[in-house]
């Protein structure tokens, strides 16, 4: 074959990807995934070795410098693959199915993932991470490609009855389900079996590793209300205030990192992802408004001054990740030992601070100290607190000489809009009118730089590229962005943004028998099109989309989107066993079927201050319009037609097609706001 056509020699290179970019000096030939890829593997006739990572990946990373930058490793590679890296951030779609394909065969899956695939993309056999010699149970990598290239080579019927297995299961997981939609019965089904999850000292579900979960938790805060159940809006408070404390929160620089590695929020895995830190922006200021915590306030507004510092990409929009390694190490730039902290302050304040934040000689990790505050998570005297916050400045000032982690600086559409949303629900809750700027600011980045001709998204952008085409997360995240947008603001442009993507989805992702695929229906170099409602670390775009839908119903009037809604919840809930690992559907059904809607009828500052009440209610279930007269609200709305009363700008609480009667004191709305149904 023409070694112009498939050139020997490593094409990240050319790549936009951060994560591509680590790998493009390794000795392996590596080729990003895409239609060329697959026809080098057709005219060579070889496997296809799949790598899928993300940059902030310390796992990622270490496999990388024990094989990937090993040039007799590489060689073999070379030799008996074509070899392909995929940033799992920029194609989540081809990660999805092919993790998913390493579920069907038994493994629990993790990062990096090692998929070897027949030329036409088929996977036959895989798993995680390999180390360079046989250790932990495991085979040494260089065993792994030589006995996979030998079976591949030797065995043929073997790896066509491993394909077809894996691809009649992946096509059974991407299947609709059909049900019902979700009632009040089922949905308290489900909330118990979310209750029977939870670590009752600690916070969060039981076990380690310990994830934030935040799909889980914003389904149990609209449950508290919906069902009156106190447990569920008192398992987020705990969740929340060990993770404020413990050491999976930054306490100097501020942000969550992905999850702790332990049972107890103490040791984090350190990177901190983009979409972790929104979603519990939101939940932060959703438990704030059932409860105000002045915890809460603290950090959202670190969080969010950290977004700003540290994570503004190019175009004005967020970046995706910061690495948990530095100068090689995980960790190394957040973590401290006694003498560093006696360097920096003085010995009454290290002596204080180091008491309070759980530094000592012998460290809690690895003889260093991950800082936390779970044994003093109360407040202190204020001259303490005062004292503590000089000593953190000074040790921030301090860490800030220190190598930093690297950033993956690829703005991502979906995660963005997940920002973009908690930051309209933060500005009101904690009244930041500048963080209600910020998501204008970043939604415009997203729309200008990624905005694609037909009325779609790109998926991903970086350096004026768009990498990646638009999935259906990126069409939901940014249409729930512009309904927040448009409920916090009350300006029309937003609404109709909304509308626009969510018609995008149903031109380009809809299933013919139900719910909606990641990919879009003219995608070239997607083998499989998964279709999930199940929530990950992020909610799944079909979860987002139903809550659009709702959303959208609630705000028009217009039935279309009531039965959308219902069409896109009903395609899974035939899975009933399951439904506990689909929280956004859940809550999205919620919505549709029992959501409540304020209406603010009329205008001036009373109505301002009505507004404002209604912004902040803590149940995520609730749809906020405005309208100056009642006949402006939509001729189907239950409130059409009311208006002020005796000239005092009104708010109506409307639920199931009907609504209460008007309320002209904010602390009247706001007692209503807080009742369970």
């Amino acid at each position: 074959m023409s070694s112009d056509r498939f050139p020997p020699e490593n094409l990240l290179r050319h790549e936009a990807s951060p994560y591509l970019l680590q790998h493009a000096d390794n000795p392996v030939h590596w080729r990003p995934w895409g239609s060329a890829a697959l026809a080098e593997a057709e005219a060579t006739r070889r496997p296809i070795l799949l790598s899928v990572g993300y940059a902030a990946c310390h796992w990622c990373h270490v496999m990388a410098h024990e094989s990937f930058e090993d040039p007799d490793t590489a060689a073999l590679m070379n030799s008996l693959f074509v070899n392909v890296k995929v940033d799992r951030e920029e194609r989540p779609e081809i990660d999805a199915a092919y993790m998913n394909a390493l579920h069907l065969l038994g493994e629990q899956g993790g990062w990096p993932l090692t998929m070897f695939l027949t030329p036409k993309g088929e996977p036959f056999w895989g798993g995680t991470y390999f180390p360079p010699e046989a250790r932990w149970g495991r085979p040494s990598f260089r065993e792994v490609l030589q006995s996979i290239a030998a079976t591949f080579a030797r065995e043929p019927d073997r790896v066509a009855q491993n394909t077809a297995a894996i691809t009649q299961g992946l096509e059974r997981m991407s299947a609709s389900h059909l049900g019902a939609l979700p009632d009040p019965k089922l949905q308290e089904r489900v909330t118990e079996a979310v209750l029977g999850l939870q670590d009752a000292a600690q916070g969060g579900l039981r076990g380690a590793p310990k994830f934030p979960n935040v799909p889980v938790f914003r389904y149990l805060t609209q449950m508290g209300f919906r069902l009156g159940e106190p447990r569920a809006m008192e398992a987020v408070h705990l969740l929340l205030r060990h993770m404020s404390q413990g050491g999976i929160w930054d306490h100097l620089g501020g942000g969550f990192s992905r999850y702790s590695t332990d049972d107890r929020w103490l040791v984090p895995h350190f990177e901190k992802m983009l979409y972790d830190n929104a979603q519990l922006l939101e939940l932060l200021a959703l438990a704030y408004a059932h409860r105000a915590d002045a915890l809460y306030a603290t950090r959202a507004e670190e969080l969010v001054a950290w977004l700003e510092r540290e994570m503004v990409a190019e175009n004005g929009a967020f970046a995706a990740s910061l690495d948990a390694d530095s100068e090689g190490e995980e960790g190394r730039f957040y973590v401290w030992t006694r003498a560093e902290v006696n360097a920096v302050l003085e010995p009454a304040e290290a002596e204080l601070f180091s008491g309070v934040y759980d530094v000592s000689a012998e460290g809690n990790w690895e003889g260093r100290s991950v800082l936390n505050r779970s044994a003093h998570p109360d407040p202190l005297p204020e001259p303490t607190e005062a004292a503590l916050d000089v000593a953190r400045a000074k040790l921030l000032s301090a860490r800030n000489r220190r190598v930093r982690p690297a950033r993956d600086d690829k703005v991502l559409a979906d995660w963005n809009g997940l920002t973009v949303a908690a930051l309209a629900r933060a500005a009101a809750v904690f009244d930041r009118p500048d963080w209600l700027a910020i998501a204008r600011r970043v939604f415009g980045a997203v729309v200008l730089t990624m905005g694609a001709p037909d009325g779609r998204l790109h998926h991903a952008w970086r350096g004026g590229r768009h990498t990646a085409a638009g999935l259906l997360d990126d069409q939901a995240a940014m249409a729930r962005a512009a309904l927040s947008l448009h409920e916090a603001t009350g300006e029309d442009g937003y609404l109709e943004q909304a509308i626009g993507w969510a018609e995008a989805a149903d031109r380009h992702f809809r299933a013919a028998d139900g719910g909606y695929h990641g990919s879009a229906d003219d995608a070239a170099d997607v083998p499989y099109r998964v279709r999930t409602a199940g929530d990950g670390p992020v909610p799944s775009g079909n979860g987002l989309l139903a809550e659009v839908q709702a959303r959208l119903f609630h705000l028009t009037g217009e039935q279309r989107w009531a039965e959308r809604a219902e069409a896109t919840v009903v395609a899974f809930t035939g899975l009933e066993d399951h439904l506990a690992a689909m929280p956004t559907l859940m809550a999205a059904a919620d919505l549709l079927r029992d959501g409540r809607s304020v209406v603010v009828a009329g205008e001036g500052a009373a109505a301002a201050v009505l507004l404002r009440a209604a912004l902040r209610a803590p149940d995520p279930a609730t749809v906020v319009l405005r309208a100056e007269e009642g006949s402006s609200l939509p001729p189907l709305h239950p409130a059409a037609g009311k208006g002020p009363v005796e000239g005092l700008p009104a708010a109506y609480l409307c639920r199931s097609g009907r609504c209460g009667l008007p309320l002209t004191a904010a602390a009247a709305l706001t007692t209503a706001l807080h009742q369970a149904d």
